[in-house]
């Protein structure tokens, strides 16, 4: 990225992983992929110079962001009253999120032009909160995406796939290109609506556990489960299970990888 490059005024920051959206009609695609309604509960991450901010305004009356630069915040706070904007000045990897969540039923809907260099571990802190939440819908990668909607057996499919897919419905919606970012990145992007599955969905007892050995069987990936998950099961308990101990980790769905784990 050409740290130096302008957006509004504002020179994008490499460490913060800034690419501005500013093409109006991609825009005008995301906000309708949202369906935003007055009164709901959402909160952006990284709104930047507020592309989506102003129309997520219009259609809210409301609306949270997270951000962590503060010169962006300054241009926030000097474009948008505080009455329709809440700015919550921070690093959105260390963000409650059920700290906005109101009444027992999931309602917190959550949207962003996710930072290439933190989306990953930003995934997985919001899936802590999947139970909290409606929705999500954000803009990474189009690589990054295309693994978090990856099926077994597919280059794609890995740890991230299952991680994301144990607490997540996956939908890819469509793809934006470089030129409607400033600067603009040297790879397409992609976005991704994320809707929390329904309780007790995938009964796991123990999800440290779990995470271990979707972890474990991913590590290696030319390995087979005899040899990844030798340190949770062994080449018995695996047949024990319907499991061919000569199978790859990317062979396995899901579910199966919540019936190893429960049966460690």
């Amino acid at each position: 990225m050409n740290s130096g490059a302008r957006a509004g005024g504002h020179i994008a920051r490499r460490r913060f992983g800034q690419n501005f959206l500013t093409a109006p009609g991609i825009v005008s695609r995301i906000v309708e992929a949202i369906q935003p309604r007055p009164g709901e509960n959402i909160v952006e991450i990284g709104p930047g110079l507020g592309a989506l901010t102003w129309p997520l305004c219009e259609r809210l009356g409301h609306l949270h962001v997270i951000e962590i630069d503060r010169d962006l915040i300054a241009h926030l706070r000097e474009h948008y009253d505080p009455g329709c904007l809440t700015i919550h000045e921070g690093d959105a990897l260390k963000f409650d999120f059920g700290a906005l969540c109101v009444g027992k039923k999931p309602s917190l809907r959550v949207v962003g032009n996710l930072p290439y260099n933190i989306s990953t571990p930003l995934l997985f802190h919001l899936g802590g909160f999947a139970s909290r939440l409606r929705d999500g819908h954000f803009m990474l990668q189009k690589e990054v995406v295309m693994r978090m909607v990856a099926v077994p057996g597919t280059a794609e499919y890995g740890r991230l796939s299952v991680m994301l897919q144990y607490r997540f419905q996956m939908e890819r919606l469509f793809d934006v290109p470089p030129g409607a970012f400033c600067p603009a990145p040297k790879v397409t992007s992609s976005i991704v609506r994320m809707t929390p599955l329904p309780a007790g969905t995938h009964a796991i007892h123990d999800e440290t556990r779990f995470a271990r050995i979707v972890a474990a069987a991913f590590a290696q990936r030319r390995k087979t489960l005899r040899n990844t998950l030798r340190d949770f099961l062994d080449e018995t308990n695996l047949k024990a299970l319907g499991f061919d101990p000569c199978l790859r980790g990317e062979r396995l769905s899901v579910a199966d990888f919540v019936v190893i784990a429960n049966a460690c």
